[in-house]
C-alpha cells in the first residue's frame, strides 16, 4: 500500500512556537514514515518531557506521552511486547540526556530495535530557559546567571561510549538531509539514534547559526555518505584526509593533495574509531558530520529476548503462565 505524509498528520494543532525547529523536524518525520511505508497502526511514537515530547499529538499513530525522561525506557517495554511495531522515541537534550541520560545509553547498549531521536537545542524550552546538559561551559541561562561552570555531554559521545551500531545527525534546515537518517534509522534493526540539531527561537535562537546559516553551511558542514568520498564545500573543493590516526580538512588541488587521498566513508565498518572522529567534529577546526555516520549490524536486544523466551519454553514444557508459576514445588495452604 503506497502511503502519503498525511496519511501520518493528526488532527490536532501543532502547539510550538511561530519558527521553532520542531515543526521541520516533524515535516520529516512524516515523509520518513510515507517512504518507508509502515502502516500508521503498526507505528508507534513514544516520548517524555519537554517541547519536543509534544510530538506524538501531531501523529496519526499510536502514541504515548510519558513521564520526564522515561521515553526511552517506555519504548524498550513496548517494543519488547509488540515486537511487530515500528517504535520512534523522541527527546530533547534535556529529557534524554539529564533525568533520562541512564535510559538513553542503556537502550543503546542493549541495543533496542527503536528509533531514538534526540532534539539538541542546548537549552530547556518547555521550562523557559534554564540551561541543559548539552549546553556550552560559560553558558549564560536563567538557572547560570554568571555562566555555566560545566562541561557539556556530546550526544555522539555518549553514543560510542555506549558501544552504539547507528548514530546519524541532521540540521533542522536541512529537510532533505533529515529525512534521509531518518529512513535510515528506521531501516537499521537495533538501536538507532538521530540527533538533530534544532532551533529555539524564544530562549536559545541561533545556538546552531555557526553551521546551520545558509551562508557558510557548505563550508562548516559534511554530508557523509557510504561508499562515497569525503568531500565539502561549495565547491567540493575541500576533502578529509588522514593525518597520523587523525583527520585532517585539506584543500584538494593544493599542497599536494588530490581527490585520490580523499578518505571514502566507510558506514558499515565495525570499527568505530573513525566514525567517533567524524562523529566528534564540530564546524570549527574541522567541518560537522552530517548524514548517517555509524551503522553496523549486531543482534537486537527484542529479538535475542524473543529467541530465548521461545528456547525456554519449547524446553520446559510450558505453553501458560500458570504451567511455568505450578512447574516447581507446590503447596496447599488450608
Amino acid at each position: 500500500m503506497c502511503f502519503k505524509p498525511q496519511d501520518y498528520k493528526s488532527d490536532q494543532p501543532v502547539r510550538w512556537c511561530a519558527g521553532c525547529g520542531d515543526h521541520a523536524v516533524l515535516n520529516s518525520l512524516h515523509k520518513a514514515m510515507a517512504t518507508l511505508e509502515v502502516a500508521p497502526e503498526k507505528t508507534a511514537v513514544i516520548s517524555g518531557i519537554g517541547c519536543s515530547s509534544r510530538l506524538p499529538y501531531y501523529m496519526n499513530t499510536f502514541g504515548f506521552h510519558t513521564i520526564h525522561g522515561r521515553g526511552a525506557a517506555v519504548a524498550t517495554g513496548f517494543k519488547v511486547a509488540n515486537p511487530e511495531m515500528t517504535v520512534w522515541q523522541i527527546s530533547g537534550d534535556g529529557d534524554g540526556l539529564a533525568i533520562g541520560g541512564n535510559h538513553f545509553i542503556h537502550a543503546i547498549r542493549r541495543n533496542v530495535d527503536i528509533n531514538m531521536l534526540l532534539l539538541n537545542n542546548k537549552i530547556y524550552g518547555l521550562t523557559k530557559g534554564q540551561y541543559s546538559p548539552t549546553s556550552e561551559r560559560g553558558f549564560v541561562s536563567k538557572s547560570s546567571p554568571y555562566g555555566t561552570t560545566e562541561d557539556p555531554f556530546i550526544p555522539a559521545e555518549l553514543v560510542f561510549g555506549a558501544r552504539g551500531n547507528f548514530f546519524a545527525r541532521s540540521i533542522d534546515v536541512e529537510l532533505a538531509t533529515s529525512q534521509e537518517v531518518l529512513v535510515a534509522a528506521a531501516r537499521h534493526k537495533g538501536a538507532s539514534v538521530v540527533e538533530i540539531l534544532q532551533n529555539c527561537m524564544i530562549f536559545n535562537n541561533g545556538i546552531h547559526a555557526f553551521v546551520a546559516d545558509r551562508e557558510f553551511r557548505a563550508e562548516r558542514t559534511i554530508h557523509l555518505r557510504h561508499g562515497e568520498k569525503m568531500i565539502f564545500g561549495k565547491n567540493n573543493d575541500k576533502g578529509l584526509v588522514r593525518d597520523g590516526f587523525l583527520v585532517k580538512a585539506v584543500e584538494i588541488g593544493k599542497d599536494g593533495y588530490t581527490i585520490d587521498d580523499v578518505l571514502v566513508h566507510d558506514a558499515h565498518t565495525p570499527s568505530n574509531f573513525l566514525h567517533q572522529q567524524l562523529a566528534m567534529m564540530d564546524g570549527h577546526d574541522l567541518p560537522l558530520a552530517i548524514g548517517v555516520i555509524r551503522d553496523v549490524e549486531a543482534p537486537a536486544y527484542d529479538e535475542e529476548v524473543s529467541k530465548q523466551v521461545e528456547t525456554v519454553r519449547a524446553r520446559k514444557g510450558f505453553t501458560t503462565l500458570r504451567d511455568m508459576i505450578l512447574a516447581g514445588d507446590t503447596w496447599t495452604v488450608e
